[in-house]
């Protein structure tokens, strides 16, 4: 397993991932079309009161930054177990390429390139005792 890949999922992490798929939901979005809806009227009906206006533009704003915050989050993780997932499977090719390497000696050639081509280090092998390049 990667060094940097953790199997533990911090609270932080779990608050990001149930956030991330409430707002990605169609409902959330169609919560907040209508909470822009109500707050369209509210311009032409309080023009002269400026408060208001700065009130609900600091409110979304704070709401947008957090909401980047969070969906970064999740966004980071999944692109972290993506990679680890891909990392896997091209150890497991390398792998099998070197073990069969007896039958064609092209696939160590073969499979050396597949470790720099994808950048596998020997640290980061799915594998304990897979035999490594020299």
């Amino acid at each position: 397993m990667p060094s940097d890949v953790s199997a533990r999922v911090g609270a932080f992490d779990r608050f990001a991932g149930v956030s991330s798929h409430i707002v990605g939901r169609a409902a959330f979005f169609a919560f907040c079309v209508l909470l822009v809806l109500l707050w369209v009227p509210t311009i032409f009906l309080l023009q002269s009161v400026d408060t208001w206006q700065l009130i609900i533009n600091t409110i979304t704003t704070i709401i947008t930054f957090l909401m980047v915050a969070l969906l970064q989050n999740s966004q980071t993780r999944s692109d972290q177990a993506l990679q680890h997932k891909l990392n896997a499977i091209a150890d497991g090719l390398a792998d099998l390429m070197r073990s069969t390497a007896g039958d064609d000696p092209r696939l160590l050639h073969d499979e050396r390139d597949l470790r720099a081509a994808v950048g596998l280090e020997l640290h980061e092998s799915t594998s304990r005792n897979a035999v490594r390049p020299g």
